[in-house]
């Protein structure tokens, strides 16, 4: 047998399972080797466990290791435990009957699938207390543990499982293991009062009081739960991890005295299996009873539809009858023929699980059985028969009756469209208002007529014959057809009649009109030239004038009083003309014709020689007065003109000699600084002054143009010109009066004297080459060599971005300024601020708000104190401010 018990672990495995049911990760026999602690819980525990057992046999332990060495009680523990007989012991007291006994023991362990491994019998009966606890150790888990199975996992893994399940809703308890897990104590408590809640009062335990928590756990569960004691409070808490062993052997006691709960649990589940199967079978034989009555009534509703022969009178509502019949057969019957089938399967399906879980079988309510479903369903497909077959006769004879009335109908269609507008045409008085000419081709279109008309005879017959057949078919629709034969027949009559009355019409308008023929001739001979030159004289009347000079509206007035002399002539000619109309007239009274037609000659008459006459005689006096109010506009045009150029002439002069007055006093500026500016100012003022000599030009600029005059000849300027000169001139001289004043606080930010700004202002005209009042690049790099500055290409870039930031290739003067002051005066700088408050501060790296109120002025002191940041270096105190970074700030980032 092998010792080499510190090589290797012991896998027991049991019944073959696929897994080891438990791979004990430290061997007991080790485990003792490294902790006398645990053998101890071990013991304790072990000697417990085997007693609750024992007890039931009337008998018990006291030392472990003495009291199974003759193997008796060993036996009876292990047939207490299993409900199984072991064979008969040996009674004698000798070695060799107590090693038969224990071998017994260990052979009926070995039998229920232990592997025993390195546990001998000898070393039993010899008292060694490793192997005995190793032995006792294999029992429980073979007996109290290996049983345990919750989801799959059985044995340790299961038993921890069945903890963390039990002890789940406990917050502060939380079971990973089988030792330091268990340590407080609030784990057996939590598995306490999870099943008996009434035994322990869970919310006063408290997490740091373990020594009161398991004795709680050990004195309950040995009172009401018939748990011994197997493990000691003390032994536990002063252990840095307690025997797992030990932990898994009690808590497994609390497995078994709480399995009977696991039993009722199933017992509930049995019954809801049970019940639910009911309930399933319930829910089917309502869903048959709701399809059954469903389907029937759905069949009760279709049968009286196809059981109706009432048929319709037009092969369109039968078509539509036969469509219905299809949809339903193609979409209506489909589902139900389904819902049947369902129905039936069911039915049987019920049967069926009824008949498995030992149910009576089902029965419909009355009239609801499969059979009655049946006998409804075929009484359905009977009357579906019959319905198609009528369907289809009934289409078949209103067919024949169709085509009957359809030929009836294109032939009166036909003649209908001969006749109509033949009446009209027959009727209409056309012949009255005709020319000769047309007389005459009317008559020979008339004969034509008469001979078409004697060939319809034949059609007007046919079309009576076939509505007499329709009449005794009894087709449905017979007055109607009836009607439409009556009007034809009536209509045919009404045309002979008229076709006598229009030729004799004809014939009589023939004879008149070749008499009036004569006299249109003549009126139309004279009427036309009169016309014309009515119509001349209305358009030279009304022709409208755009003149732009009194010469011109004057020629106008000249050329009507020469048209005026020429109207009494043209009156005695009108008079004539309306003459002969007169005469046709007398001739249209004595016979009687209705002649309201026209001259073919002409398309003149009366009434527009005389409209138009009317109009020239109106028209005359408009013209008289649309002269005169002219001439007045043009008079008064000419005058706006004048008083507009009168003032435009002064002042756009003035404007261009402010404008290059401003140019010069820009580039050659006398004085100081301030001399120059009062000057400029005055300048301003004598500008600005004569603002109102703008405002009343812009007031008849107004006038010009609401009078829509676009030229004026008295002079070359526009509003638009002067507008844009007075805005220049304006901005011209504020612009040159902000340089002054930038200058001056360039002059005085930077200490230059007046000698210098004079002296930059001399060398900047000289180099303004241009007279711009800017230098360009060149020009500025000119004037920088002039005054010493010795600069390579990079350096004068450099300059360049400095008085130049926007690129536009030009220096103002007062960027140049800006610029030699940079070079040559003594700026204010960050350092120098930061040394002048060093001097208030006395010296010191910080300032106090005291000493800046008693230096500076109340509202400069407030500034510096609401913008400084307290100073935290090492030697600050309470109310340090930071003048050094503040003095930063204020020059921004860069410190130019």
């Amino acid at each position: 047998m092998d010792h080499h018990h510190q090589h290797h672990h012991h896998h027991q495995h049991y019944d073959g399972d696929e897994n080891d049911y438990m791979q004990q990760e430290d061997d007991w026999d080790r485990d003792m080797l490294l902790d006398p602690a645990w053998e101890k819980q071990q013991r304790k525990t072990f000697t417990a466990w085997c007693n609750s057992h024992l007890r039931k046999a009337g008998t018990q332990i006291e030392n472990i290791e003495e009291d199974f060495r003759d193997g008796l009680k060993l036996m009876l523990l292990l047939e207490v435990i299993s409900g199984e007989r072991l064979a008969k012991p040996e009674r004698g007291k000798m070695r060799v009957h107590k090693i038969s006994n224990v071998n017994k023991a260990l052979n009926f362990i070995t039998s229920k699938g232990v592997k025993l491994v390195s546990i001998g019998a000898e070393e039993i009966v010899d008292g060694n207390a490793k192997m005995t606890l190793g032995m006792i150790w294999t029992i429980i888990l073979r007996f109290a543990i290996q049983d345990i199975s919750v989801e799959e996992t059985s044995a340790k893994e299961g038993l921890l499982l069945w903890c963390q399940r039990k002890t789940a809703p406990y917050k502060n308890v939380n079971i990973q293991n089988f030792h330091i897990s268990w340590k407080d104590g609030l784990g057996f408590c939590a598995l306490i009062h999870r099943h008996r809640p009434e035994l322990i009062d869970y919310a006063k335990l408290r997490k740091d009081d373990p020594m009161t928590n398991l004795n709680t756990a050990f004195d309950v569960a040995e009172k009401y739960l018939d748990i011994p004691k197997m493990l000691d409070a003390e032994d536990i808490v002063g252990t840095a991890r307690p025997d797992e062993k030990a932990i898994m052997t009690y808590v497994s006691s609390f497995y078994h005295a709480f399995s009977g709960a696991q039993k009722a649990e199933t017992a509930a589940n049995r019954i809801c299996k049970v019940l639910a199967v009911n309930q399933e079978n319930e829910q089917l034989m309502e869903d048959y009873e709701k399809l059954a009555s469903d389907l029937l009534e759905w069949i009760r509703r279709t049968i009286p539809w196809l059981e109706n022969r009432v048929p319709e009178s037009t092969m369109q509502a039968m078509q539509q009858k036969l469509e219905d019949f299809r949809d339903y057969r193609r979409q209506h019957k489909p589902p139900k023929v389904q819902e049947k089938c369902q129905l039936e399967i069911n039915f049987n399906t019920l049967q069926t699980k009824l008949r498995l879980s030992n149910r009576p079988a089902f029965m419909p309510s009355e009239g609801k059985m499969v059979s009655d479903i049946s006998n409804a369903w075929g009484a359905l497909e009977g009357a579906e028969k019959g319905y198609e077959e009528w369907l289809l006769n009934e289409i078949r004879r209103l067919e024949r009756l169709d085509h009957l009335a359809e030929k009836f109908r294109q032939k009166a269609a036909i003649h209908e469209a001969w006749t109509e507008g033949k009446e009209a045409m027959l009727t209409q008085k056309d012949y009255e208002t005709v020319t000769l000419s047309e007389i005459k081709a009317l008559l020979k279109k008339h004969e034509a007529f008469e001979s078409d008309l004697a060939a319809h005879q034949d059609r007007v017959e046919q079309i009576a014959a076939i509505a007499q057949e329709l009449n005794e078919l009894e087709y449905y629709d017979s007055p109607s057809v009836n009607a439409r034969c009556q009007k034809i027949c009536d209509q045919w009559d009404a045309l002979g009649a008229l076709t006598q009355k229009r030729s004799e019409a004809l014939q009589r308008t023939e004879k008149l009109l070749e008499t009036i023929d004569q006299l249109y001739l003549e009126f139309a001979k004279r009427a036309a030239p009169f016309n014309n030159w009515m119509e001349g004289a209305m358009e030279d009347l009304q022709d409208t004038f755009i003149v732009h000079t009194i010469e011109e509206i004057q020629g106008l007035s000249t050329a009507h009083e020469q048209f005026k002399a020429t109207l009494p002539e043209a009156d005695k000619e009108r008079q004539a003309i309306l003459g002969i109309h007169n005469e046709i007239a007398k001739i249209v009274q004595t016979y009687h014709v209705n002649m309201a037609g026209t001259n073919p000659y002409t398309t003149i008459n009366p009434t527009e020689i005389n409209a138009k006459w009317d109009k020239v005689r109106q028209l005359v006096p408009q013209r008289d007065q649309a002269l005169i109010e002219e001439h007045a506009r043009q008079q008064n045009n000419e005058r706006l003109r004048r008083q507009f150029a009168n003032q435009a002439n002064v002042i756009g002069p003035w404007i261009q000699t402010k404008m290059e007055e401003i140019g010069r006093i820009s580039i050659e500026l006398h004085g100081t600084l301030e001399d120059q500016l009062t000057n400029l100012r005055q300048y301003e003022k004598s500008i600005v002054n004569y603002k109102p000599k703008i405002d009343q030009l812009e007031g008849d600029h107004q006038q010009i143009q609401e009078a829509l005059i676009f030229d004026n000849k008295h002079t070359n300027y526009t509003m638009e010109h002067i507008r844009v000169g007075w805005e220049q001139l304006l901005t011209t001289i504020a612009r040159t009066i902000n340089e002054i004043e930038n200058q001056i606080l360039t002059r005085d930010a930077k200490g230059i004297s007046q000698e210098q700004l004079s002296e930059f202002r001399a060398s900047f005209n000289h180099f303004d080459r241009k007279r711009t009042g800017l230098m360009d690049g060149e020009d500025f790099r000119t004037c920088l060599i002039s005054m010493g500055y010795n600069m390579g290409e990079a350096e004068f870039a450099r300059i360049m971005s400095i008085v130049d930031p926007n690129r536009l290739g030009v220096v103002t003067f007062q960027a140049f300024i800006d610029f030699m002051s940079r070079e040559t005066a003594d700026t204010d700088t960050a350092d120098q601020v930061m040394a002048s408050f060093k001097v208030l501060a006395g010296d010191k790296n910080y300032i106090l708000a005291d000493e800046l109120r008693r230096e500076l002025p109340p509202d400069q002191a407030d500034y510096c104190i609401s913008r400084m940041a307290p100073y935290t270096g090492p030697d600050a105190v309470p109310g340090a401010l930071d003048y050094m970074s503040f003095s930063t700030a204020l020059y921004g980032e860069s410190d130019l």
